[in-house]
């Protein structure tokens, strides 16, 4: 071989040696081998910026399990447990109560206009179904329950969906810090329960036995009134089979679609549209994913909003 193809062709001879046995070391991370296997999984393209959570999340995975790094990659194709506490680590549960009013405003529009014409239709009991897509620990979700509920609105089912397991089980029990409470506007703070005890809660993976355990030091709840209204589920955006077999009325997907590639996108926002009513609307967040020209969705001219409407099946 040419020394010139050589990628240790310039090192002195001890740090060859040094290069040569951290390759092959158990304990070696092939950071790029494992950025491939994230996106393969679930489509996630980690900028080159979150390197260190990556390398960060498979120490702290391999330790918690008591492997090398070499045994922790032989481990995941078959060990579903594995695998979810490395999504779990590797992904940013990143969002915040009424993070968008905009876009809230515009649900609660949308449930209010739903619900005045089944009255004139005389068909009370038909759900307004809304699809927090991403949804991390549920602050999403939670928020647009408050605001339908301050607006005596009650026929409506939310659903909040993420590919984090731990996320998932967080959403549910609905209790957050007091940071979280600062950031909920006044008229809503009706919602709020104090809860100022340890939770421990372990919950049971989908796949095994294995448990996942969450300790949070929690000053409030989301008030009980709300939890019937709210479903959470783990779901992975790219697989085929959605989460839910109801067609929904509104469809949330923001500040996710910029973690995938763009024909990822495309992909997604096709699933999307087909899990939308005729006549529902799917929410971006705004300058998001503005090459999309879908065929059955129309965008709506909004100053604030980026919203499409299923206008053909």
């Amino acid at each position: 071989m040419n020394n010139l193809t050589r990628p240790d062709s310039c090192l002195p001879e001890t740090s060859k040696s040094v290069l040569a046995r951290a390759l092959m070391s158990e304990d070696y991370i092939d950071v790029q081998q494992w950025q491939k296997y994230i996106e393969q999984e679930i489509g996630f393209v980690l900028p080159d910026v979150q390197l260190q959570w990556l390398t960060n999340a498979i120490n702290q995975t391999a330790s918690l399990h008591g492997l090398s790094i070499t045994k922790l990659w032989d481990q995941l194709p078959n060990n579903s447990a594995i695998r979810q506490r490395l999504l779990d680590k590797v992904l940013i549960h990143e969002s915040r109560f009424f993070r968008h009013m905009p876009s809230i405003d515009f649900v609660i529009k949308c449930a209010s206009e739903h619900q005045q014409q089944l009255l004139i239709d005389r068909v009370p009991n038909e759900l307004f179904r809304i699809w927090s897509v991403g949804c991390a620990c549920g602050q999403e979700a939670w928020s647009l329950a408050m605001s339908l509920a301050s607006e005596q609105l009650t026929n409506y089912s939310i659903l909040g969906t993420d590919v984090s397991q731990q996320a998932i089980a967080k959403a549910r029990l609905g209790r957050y810090d007091s940071r979280q409470q600062l950031l909920i506007p006044q008229r809503y703070q009706q919602f709020v329960r104090p809860s100022s005890t340890k939770i421990t809660t372990d919950t049971p993976n989908s796949t095994d036995s294995a448990m996942i355990r969450i300790n949070t030091e929690s000053q409030w709840q989301v008030a009980p009134a709300l939890q019937q209204h709210v479903d959470f589920a783990l779901h992975n955006v790219i697989e085929q089979q959605p989460p839910t077999s109801h067609l929904q009325h509104v469809i949330i997907c923001q500040n996710m679609l910029l973690y995938f590639r763009k024909f990822d996108q495309r992909d997604i926002l096709t699933r999307l549209s087909e899990q939308c009513v005729l006549g529902g609307y799917i929410i971006l967040a705004p300058g998001e994913a503005l090459f999309w020209r879908p065929s059955n969705m129309r965008r709506i001219a909004h100053p604030q909003v980026n919203v499409w409407q299923k206008i053909s099946a």
